[in-house]
């Protein structure tokens, strides 16, 4: 059974990302690589993630023009990734541009995904701040995945509880990676909508982002097997807790 969690290494420079990794020591779990360290750091540092046989995500949430879009795409398709996002807003056409770049890169096996809304936007935030008003946020979310799979995407960034609706409306193949994991009783910081590693393994989750809950742990390395273990045995035994 593949593990399904991407630990997120949201950390200011490689230095400290890799003392982190260094508790792994034997291990190669798979990693995101967000918006600050990638831009501390740049391609080096995932490049010497790939030479340390870490798959990686690269979480950069594209969102441009459709031209611009492709170009970039085509630049991150040569750093051998293993996924990479755009946002879901910006249209058929630039996701449809995103996948072009990757494959004009020869990047076959990357995976592309589209972040649907964040895990931090309620209801409220959807519909006074966004202003989009004629649809609820488990609709919107449904909505723009659809749109991505149209656009030949291969899933898409969702909450949990989002997820099984998505594989009903885009099939159970269409990739659904969620951040937004907490173990039961932690503390859920400025995400709006989380979910357990047990409740993720019932919502049909494909992948688990998970971050200050393994990187800010005493004992990562046993945290990391823990939220795994949670998953698995939720997954076989069709039972899971809940958030306290």
């Amino acid at each position: 059974m593949e593990n399904p969690v991407i630990i997120a290494l949201d950390f200011e420079n490689a230095k400290k990302a890799k003392v982190f990794l260094a508790n792994f020591d034997g291990q190669s779990p798979y990693v995101k690589v967000g918006m600050e360290l990638f831009y501390a750091e740049g391609a080096s540092f995932v490049r010497w993630l790939k030479e340390q046989n870490f798959r990686v995500f690269l979480d950069l949430k594209l969102h441009d023009i459709p031209t611009t879009v492709h170009k970039a795409m085509k630049v991150l398709g040569g750093l051998n990734i293993d996924m990479v996002n755009v946002h879901a807003a910006g249209g058929v056409a630039m996701m449809k541009a995103a996948k072009e770049g990757l494959l004009a890169a020869g990047a076959h096996h990357t995976k592309l995904i589209a972040v649907t809304q964040l895990t931090s936007t309620t209801e409220k935030v959807l519909k006074e701040e966004l202003l989009i008003k004629d649809i609820d946020l488990n609709d919107c979310v449904s909505h723009y995945a659809k749109l991505a799979k149209h656009a030949g995407l291969d899933g898409v960034v969702c909450s949990v509880q989002e997820a099984a609706s998505i594989k009903n409306v885009c099939g159970e193949d269409f990739l659904t990676v969620t951040p937004g994991i907490r173990l039961s009783g932690s503390e859920t910081h400025d995400q709006a909508r989380v979910a357990t590693p047990g409740e993720a393994a019932i919502k049909k989750s494909d992948y688990m982002v998970v971050g200050r809950s393994i990187t800010g742990a005493e004992e990562p390395v046993s945290t990391y097997e823990e939220i795994f273990n949670e998953w698995r045995e939720s997954y076989e035994n069709n039972s899971f807790p809940t958030l306290a």
